[in-house]
């Protein structure tokens, strides 16, 4: 087994690298990471098939949000590659016919020349309400989405629209699995994390305290620590 463990790490819609900067910084020495990138393909199937191709014969696996809709994914395709699973703040859940029309509408605004608009419809629901006020945080956060860009976007949502619910897949997933959520995720709500962890086999929840969808963002020292662990279990 090699010294660092191969980490395969995926962000969410409207995120790029900066999303995991904690942890690339802090977790080095534990684990030889790359950062996929989730912006050029609007179908899961395609994309997930592009990270495989990509990806050392076997890893570890981080998804938050939409990166955890990815993982389950990778996991369908390549069941025996993924050593561990890491699904932050994210679900098995298929969109609601209400989460679909909301999409269809950003994509609609983002379309007619409102792009910039669409982070800040977002963000009440991306980050814990006490931190809307954190400019440097927030700042990050429409910085990313800028980086990603319209067409990104506009590929991510259709991505998400036609995912499939993946809660019958749960039971299969054998590999150590860490399922971890803000306690006030507005997007992703902790009880959808609990019914993850309670039917994958090997699955353990932690909630972070305080927290709202991006924990790697708002708490990162606490998810880096909780990460650290997976690691090394």
């Amino acid at each position: 087994m090699p010294s660092r463990m191969p980490l395969v790490l995926l962000p969410g819609l409207l995120c790029d690298a900066a999303l995991w900067r904690h942890q690339t910084d802090t977790l080095a020495d534990l684990a030889d990471m790359t950062i996929a990138d989730v912006t050029q393909e609007d179908q899961a199937g395609p994309m997930a098939q592009r990270i495989l191709a990509q990806a050392p014969d076997e890893f570890a696996l981080a998804g938050l949000s939409m990166g955890g809709y990815l993982a389950f994914e990778i996991i369908r395709q390549a069941p025996d590659r993924v050593t561990r699973l890491a699904l932050l703040d994210t679900s098995a859940r298929a969109d609601t016919w209400e989460k679909t029309k909301l999409r269809q509408d950003l994509i609609d605004l983002a379309q007619t020349g409102e792009f910039k608009g669409v982070t800040p419809r977002l963000l009440p629901r991306l980050i814990h309400p006490g931190r809307m006020g954190d400019a440097a945080l927030v700042g990050s956060v429409l910085a990313m989405a800028e980086r990603v860009g319209r067409d990104a976007f506009v590929r991510q949502e259709r991505l998400l629209m036609l995912r499939p619910d993946s809660r019958h897949d749960l039971s299969l997933i054998h590999c150590p699995t860490l399922v971890l959520c803000g306690r006030q995720d507005g997007l992703t709500p902790l009880a959808e994390s609990e019914e993850m962890a309670e039917k994958i086999p090997r699955a353990k929840l932690v909630v972070i305290e305080d927290c709202g969808h991006l924990s790697d963002m708002e708490r990162p020292r606490a998810v880096s620590a909780v990460l650290r662990y997976w690691l090394q279990i």
